[in-house]
Parts: structure tokens; sequence; C-alpha cells
């Protein structure tokens, strides 16, 4: 498979590379390793102890590029330094093997043994394990086609209007166009099988809710074989403190899940520059699949 990597700015950047240093030194020692990062002071506490903007209207301004916090939620110590704590096993002494390995495998382990998982039927199960098991020739992502919707994620960036929001993905330069002015569902566009369904917004205080339905069921929940039917909704939370956005995701499904499955909030950091933008993401290339030998996959 075509790896593809993909370029933020500002503390996503910083946090980057240190959870990638850390995660090597780990693994070749086997040890917990902490490495603390300088960043800017002003940059990693944008988020804190300002004002949520608003629009003229009222409504909280989700606008502004979005940088991932690399899932954590970290923040800076008085300093402003972050340290990240990693630990990865080290491989069989005789054994070559290359830097990280096993920091890769032992992240697929992790995501399969997540305390939040989608609760599927006993019927079901059997499906979403050979999904797994067979990830590197099932997996929708790694045919390119498109992750989908919640698989894609919180935003990268956010374009707000009066009455629709817009949602810009790096992943795969995706983008999304969501109503916000309290029209129901299009019963055509409702109808259709996309990777992204047809999307509603409305206002509840301050948190922006966004009803997804009409989904085709080619893509997955997530990584580990989480698959879904036609028959998925998908709602969606964006709340905004300060200069931190909270995306949640609850994914509804009865045909073959025992309940909704509240997905974990994910917490972004607005990037304050103002000449921050998306770097365009690399083609998505499927250049040997057909050449893998193993159903090893991290």
């Amino acid at each position: 498979m075509r790896r593809r990597f993909r370029i933020t700015t500002g503390l996503a950047a910083a946090l980057g590379v240190a959870l990638w240093l850390a995660s090597v030194d780990a693994a070749q020692t086997g040890a917990p390793n902490a490495r603390t990062v300088r960043v800017g002071v002003e940059q990693a506490r944008a988020g804190q102890n300002v004002p949520t903007p608003r629009t003229p209207d009222g409504k909280v301004d989700f606008s502004g590029v979005w940088a991932n916090t690399g899932g954590g939620g970290l923040t800076p110590d008085e300093q402003g330094n972050i340290t990240v704590l990693s630990k990865g096993r080290p491989c069989h002494p005789g054994q070559e093997c290359k830097p990280g390995i096993n920091f890769e495998r032992d992240s697929g382990v992790r995501q399969r043994m997540s305390p939040n998982l989608p609760l599927y039927k006993p019927e079901q199960w059997e499906k979403v394990q050979d999904l797994d098991v067979n990830g590197n020739f099932k997996d929708p992502d790694i045919k390119c086609y498109p992750e989908g919707l919640p698989r894609i994620g919180a935003p990268s960036k956010i374009v707000q209007t009066p009455t629709e929001i817009i949602f810009l993905y790096q992943n795969k330069n995706t983008f999304r166009v969501v109503p916000i002015d309290g029209r129901d569902h299009d019963p055509i566009r409702s109808q259709d099988l996309t990777y992204y369904g047809d999307s509603v917004g409305k206002w509840e205080g301050d948190t922006l809710v966004i009803d997804s339905v009409g989904f085709t069921d080619e893509s997955w929940l997530a990584w580990p074989g989480y698959f879904h039917t036609n028959n998925m909704r998908v709602v969606e939370r964006l709340r905004r403190e300060g200069n931190t956005l909270i995306w949640q995701a609850t994914v509804h499904d009865p045909d073959v899940l025992m309940q909704p499955w509240e997905m974990n909030p994910v917490r972004r950091n607005l990037n304050p520059n103002p000449k921050a933008v998306l770097v365009e993401d690399l083609p998505c290339e499927d250049r040997d699949q057909d050449h893998i030998a193993t159903r090893e996959r991290g």
C-alpha cells in the first residue's frame, strides 16, 4: 500500500515530531521514553482563557484551521513544554526488524482493545472478525476509497456562513457543505447511497448538531473491521471553548448494533497563524495490494 505523509502547521507539527521520536526510541529500547519538546507558548496556549468568538447573529463561530492535538489533548506546562511518554516493545534478541515496527503492531492491538467499541449483535461478530483479519484485502481505505463518515473524523478547516458550514479535510482533499438554516433532509439526496450522506445542521444552544443519513455500506466506521449498513445514521456534535474545538459523533445502526455507538470526543486546537493553510494531500494510489503476502497490518 502507498503510505501518505500529511503535513500540518504549528503545534500539530511539533507534537507529531515529538510522538514519532518517542515511539522510535521506545521501540529500540523497550523502556518508557519521555521526550520534552519546546513549543511556542503563545500558540500552545491559544485555546486557554480566551473568549469564544461569535458571528454577528450571536452563534458560535467555528471558522478556522484546526490542528490535530495527537489525540491526547496535550497542554504545555508553565514553561510551554510538552512531555510525551511512549512505550513500545523491542525486537526479539537476534531478530532483525526496523525501528518502530512493534510500535505499529501494538497500535493495532490497542485499537482492537479500546474500552469504547461498537457493540455488534452476536450474529454480526463473525463478519467483524473476518473483515479485521483480512483487512489488508477488504479495508476500503486501502483501496483508496473515501474514508466516509464518521471515520474521517473532525474537520481540518471550517468555513462558516449564516446558512451553511463547510468542512475541509486534508485527508484526500475532502469537503462537506452542511446547511444550518433549519431545513430538513432533502427527500432525494437522503435516499442516495454516498460516503458522507445527506447532512443537515441545527443549533442546540451553543452546540451545532449535524444529522446525516443516506450512506453507502462500502465504508467502515473504524479500522478494525467495523462495518455498517445503508440504514446508518450519524449525529455529530460540535462545540467550541475558546480556541478549542470539540467534535463528537454517535453512530445509530440498529440493523447491526445493539445500541448507538458514542465515539470518543476529539479535541482540536485553533491554529492562530493567519497564513495557516491546508497542504494538498497526495493522491492515494493502490500500487501493490495484489502483492501483499500476509494479513499483518498496523
